[in-house]
């Protein structure tokens, strides 16, 4: 018996939490059909996924297809919580990219599948929804061709599109245009298939085809693409041998020390953590103490008081959970998402899609539940690490991290309902970066004024490459002090670097320790945690800091004779659109916005072009701000004025 896991990923309403349920009621697991529209699916299990439509957090369900145990992970399509299928992407070994045969290709369908092929992850494409009014076959596969990839090949034919008699019909080996279609996509990729197919065309075999479309398709390198209905069933047989015959098995070793990271933390009815982990290698039993660590290097050990793995439709109790497939580990105290288990040493962590770019104050409206709301978004924290929580300990307010207003809408909702906290939102703010425009240095010296601590600390700041995050470099020697205080002066740092001279978290830059000094009989970590900001900020404050504001590409589609009309208001909102090019009657433009502006955009597209614009956009990076550098109000003690600072940290100015 193999195991397959598998993602089910889509733009939200594209059809993804109904094809769970149609291959769970394919393979047996389940005995009808449930409906979205119903809440009576088996992934979307929490409440406010049954009433909203929508999938929120991702769920496993597992089934059997013949020699193949097929673990499924159903995901989330909205964008705003992109935050899950982030997660999701570092356990699978191959994913179904569900398309609709009526909207086509989405914005979220692009973004997912080019994440897809960067990180080699065996990818099928379902077009779903044929049974539905607008269908499309041949169009849309000229559009996947297009905006997806060009490395596509259709796996059968569709009829009656857009009736709920609409079937599809595999291509054989009797169908000379697939068998063409397939020789010339598979040869671009292979040289040795390309110099037999040119010696003897008919020598290439359809069996050698096949066997060469699961190989390549196993790499990454091509994408089946097969036509169906989640609704009715059609197509769902052939798609179903393609994900056992295309799509590669886990590989691990059960016998090899345990290592698998860890993809979703919930809790249990009565409060007890616990986490999904797909085993990569080794085997993880109930009853003993697990390590664990995160992508930073900081370990943490718990105990497992019991594992269950997900069979036929069912979360089952077992002893164990082995190499290949995925477990819920109930008890590890700590253990959050992203770590891994086990005795290796866990993989620096990096970010598949984009980082949040919006934040927002979140009050009770009864102040008595402030810290009824501190412990719940705790929780959810636990479950989202990107809500990214922000305490402002001198005005008593907490900030969130968010996608957009749909996620907003639904932390409002859960903090009601499952944790009985009313809460309001503040307006949403963009979140930018700094990053330092120079090199600065300082350094204040123990026993020397006007610095109040017995410690010496030497920093320099300098820029790195953008992306690189920050490094931290020690120019002392490593005895010159305890590596209890070392450690301090490093993660304050860090911690520090997460408001620079304008508030906002500084990034890409490293910082290098260059002077050291310690009392062995007075000094402590309080010291050199209480300085540190000190001298990081001075030094920060020479080397200068530049605001940088997130931006997204986007591709706009309007009628031409419209296209006059979006010019002054994609001015307006700052965008930078490239040279209109013109399609018949349709105009289309790609550029970069702003991402404040992205959803005033969207409100005034359809005034502007009588309701038939389109709109795409996706993340593509940071970009010096232009104009007014915004700031962003401060949430520690501010090392930037000294003397405020130091009546927050000691109580006491030095003279």
């Amino acid at each position: 018996m193999h195991t397959l896991n598998l993602g089910i990923l889509a733009h939200v309403d594209a059809g993804k939490t109904s094809l769970t349920e149609r291959l769970l009621h394919t393979a047996g697991a389940i005995d009808a059909v449930g409906s979205v529209d119903d809440g009576s699916t088996q992934t979307d299990s929490l409440a406010l996924e049954r009433r909203r439509g929508i999938t929120i957090k991702s769920a496993v369900v597992s089934f059997t297809l013949g020699a193949t145990t097929v673990n499924l992970i159903d995901t989330p399509g909205h964008p705003d919580f992109i935050a899950e299928v982030e997660r999701v992407l570092g356990v699978l070994d191959g994913a179904v990219l569900v398309v609709s045969s009526v909207e086509g290709v989405q914005a979220q369908t692009r973004v997912l599948l080019r994440t897809l092929r960067r990180l080699r992850i065996p990818t099928l494409l379902f077009v779903n929804k044929t049974d539905r009014p607008g269908a499309r076959y041949g169009s849309l596969l000229t559009s996947i061709t297009e905006r997806l990839s060009p490395d596509i090949v259709a796996m059968g034919s569709a009829r009656d599109l857009g009736t709920r008699s609409a079937t599809s019909t595999p291509f054989t080996e009797g169908d000379p245009g697939f068998t063409g279609a397939l020789a010339e996509l598979l040869t671009r990729h292979d040289d040795e298939l390309l110099s037999a197919y040119v010696d003897d065309p008919a020598g290439l075999t359809h069996a050698r085809l096949l066997g060469a479309l699961a190989e390549q398709t196993a790499r990454c390198l091509v994408h089946p693409v097969f036509f169906g209905s989640a609704a009715t069933g059609a197509g769902i047989d052939a798609l179903v041998d393609g994900i056992t015959g295309l799509l590669p098995a886990a590989t691990g070793d059960p016998e090899a020390p345990a290592r698998g990271t860890v993809f979703k933390v919930d809790r249990t009815a009565n409060g007890e953590r616990t986490a999904y982990v797909r085993m990569v290698q080794g085997t993880v039993h109930a009853r003993e103490v697990l390590r664990f660590r995160s992508p930073d290097g900081q370990e943490g050990e718990g105990k497992v008081s019991a594992v269950s793995v997900f069979e036929n439709g069912r979360e089952v109790s077992v002893a164990e959970v082995r190499a290949g497939r995925i477990g819920r580990l109930r008890g590890p105290a700590g253990i959050r998402i992203g770590d891994s288990v086990g005795a290796d040493r866990a993989e620096a962590g990096r970010r598949h899609f984009a980082p949040p770019t919006l934040e927002t104050v979140v009050v009770p409206r009864r102040p008595e539940d402030r810290g009824a709301l501190h412990v719940a978004l705790g929780r959810l924290a636990e479950q989202d690490p990107l809500i990214a929580v922000r305490r402002d300990e001198l005005r008593g307010e907490m900030s969130l991290s968010l996608y957009g207003e749909v996620q907003k809408e639904v932390i409002q909702t859960t903090l009601a309902e499952e944790f009985g906290v009313d809460v309001i939102f503040r307006g949403t703010t963009t979140i930018c970066l700094e990053r330092p425009a120079g090199t600065g240095a300082a350094a204040e010296f123990i026993g020397t004024d006007p610095n109040p601590f017995l410690a010496t600390v030497g920093l320099r700041v300098g820029p790195a490459p953008h992306g690189s995050g920050v490094e931290f470099r020690r120019a002392v020697e490593l005895g010159s002090m305890p590596a209890s205080l070392m450690r301090a002066v490093e993660e304050t740092v860090r911690s520090t670097l997460g408001q620079g001279m304008h508030g906002w978290q500084v990034t890409d830059c490293v910082v290098t320790q260059t002077h050291s000094g310690y009392s062995s009989v007075s000094s402590t970590a309080g010291d050199f945690r209480g300085l540190t900001p000190l001298v990081l900020m001075d030094a920060l404050r020479r080397a200068g800091t530049r605001v940088y504001e997130p931006m997204h590409r986007f591709r706009l589609e309007a009628p031409a004779d419209a296209f006059g009309a979006l010019v002054p208001v994609l001015a307006r909102l700052r965008a930078e659109p490239g040279p209109p090019e013109a399609h018949g009657a349709l105009c289309t433009v790609e550029g970069e916005i702003p991402a404040a502006r992205v959803h005033e955009l969207q409100r005034l597209l359809p005034g502007s072009t009588r309701g038939e614009g389109v709109l795409e956009s996706a993340f593509a990076g940071h970009r010096p701000v232009t104009g007014p550098v915004p700031d962003r109000p401060r949430t520690d003690h501010d090392p930037l004025h000294r003397k405020d600072y130091l009546l927050r940290t000691v109580r006491r100015v030095a003279e």
